[in-house]
């Protein structure tokens, strides 16, 4: 009987064993070289002044790129490795190659991202982002890699699997018809200039109401004045209305557009003494002069009864009052003159005349603005009383007690 070789079983472990050193030595020397390499390309990238160069190659990216060696290593160094079996070493070179893949998407992947970044930086990316256009970029580089990694995994041409995609296409549009419509969407949003970073936008339908803060392939995420985020897809920007308040942010003035409401039991013609008390308010002198001077030319012209009102002209409290707010708004240094300047009276309703103040302020953020707003109807509330007017308001029971004490 021969005697049995009790070395034979461990000499056949020693190229698997020669294999798993070689992965060890691969990724020990990708760990030295994470460690200097990386510190030493940082440094002379730093010297270099090009935003562009810094920001896509970043430390991000060059240490994603040392990951190529070790399996690189393992994949030239497979073949070397003394007496190890011709079929493993095809099933390991087919791994190495998978990996390789994978490495090299993963950096493709940060260099895109890079590339977005430093784009970002620049003026033009308001209002052509490119972020949309990356993330189609990488969904297409994943699906490729995908397909190339289980051919080569499986030793098979690529295009039977490309050839094979034509068959699922009616899938793939189900599962991508979000991505598709995305796709389509984000480009009209951006080529048309319907949408920027930094725009302030209104869309009820979702809730949002404040600065758009993302754009992106799949959505657009608005942060509301309340400081939430509101994440709206971006194809439903192309199904559903949406106010944009960017022109009112380029135009340099922010609108007013709120009415007073008069009791039209107050309104009236003035009498004598009122016409020389108001005559003396600073903001009505010229108008006061220059209008009791036509009323004097008309009535001339027109002779007729002077005891009956309706043969003369006059002037009335209601029309002074709303000359004053004219001259006031005028004079006012936060008010925005040439822009839309209107001091209108809209039909009269149940409860009152409205008297509409339409302007607009000077500047656009929204705490000063409502300062400029209160201040204004601050002032003409208190000064219409001294025009004979009274601002209408539905009674109370305080109103009650003054018309039983009466």
């Amino acid at each position: 009987m021969a005697a049995l070789d009790l070395n034979e079983p461990f000499a056949s472990l020693v190229p698997f064993g020669l294999l798993v050193g070689l992965i060890i030595l691969a990724f020990g020397i990708t760990s030295v070289i994470r460690v200097y390499i990386v510190r030493i390309a940082r440094k002379v990238i730093q010297k270099i002044p090009n935003l562009w160069v810094q920001t896509v190659l970043d430390n991000h990216f060059i240490s994603k790129l040392a990951w190529i060696l070790p399996v690189a290593v393992v994949l030239t160094g497979v073949y070397a490795i003394p007496d190890f079996p011709p079929q493993y070493a095809e099933i390991v070179n087919r791994i190495a190659q998978a990996a390789l893949i994978f490495v090299a998407l993963r950096v493709l992947t940060i260099f895109l991202w890079n590339i977005n970044a430093a784009y970002s930086s620049l003026d033009v990316a308001r209002d052509r982002p490119i972020k949309g256009i990356i993330q189609v970029a990488l969904i297409i580089l994943h699906l490729f890699a995908l397909i190339l990694a289980i051919s080569v995994l499986l030793d098979k041409s690529p295009w039977i699997f490309l050839s094979g995609l034509g068959a699922m296409t009616a899938i793939l549009l189900v599962i991508f018809r979000d991505t598709l419509l995305s796709l389509v969407a984000g480009f009209q949003l951006t080529t048309n200039n319907f949408i920027r970073v930094g725009d302030w936008i209104e869309m009820p339908q979702f809730s949002a109401d404040g600065d758009v803060i993302d754009i992106s392939l799949h959505a657009v995420r608005v942060q509301n004045w309340d400081k939430t985020i509101t994440v709206i897809p971006t194809h439903k920007f192309l199904e559903h209305s949406f106010k944009n308040w960017r022109g009112m942010s380029e135009s340099g003035g922010r609108r007013i557009k709120r009415p007073v409401q008069i009791d039209m039991s107050t309104i009236r013609f003035l009498e004598e003494e009122e016409i020389q008390k108001l005559s003396r308010f600073v903001l009505l002198r010229e108008y006061m002069e220059n209008k009791i001077q036509e009323l004097k030319e008309y009535n001339r012209q027109y002779q007729g009864d002077r005891d009956l009102i309706i043969n003369s002209r006059r002037l009335t409290n209601i029309g002074t009052f709303r000359a004053y707010l004219i001259a006031y708004l005028r004079q006012h240094p936060k008010i925005h003159q040439d822009l839309t300047f209107l001091v209108r009276q809209l039909p009269p309703r149940a409860d009152g005349l409205p008297i509409e103040i339409y302007v607009f302020t000077n500047d656009i953020r929204w705490s000063p603005y409502e300062e400029i707003q209160a201040d204004i109807f601050d002032h003409i509330l208190a000064i219409a009383n001294e025009f004979g007017l009274r601002i209408f308001q539905n009674p109370s029971g305080y109103d009650f007690q003054v018309g039983l004490k009466s």
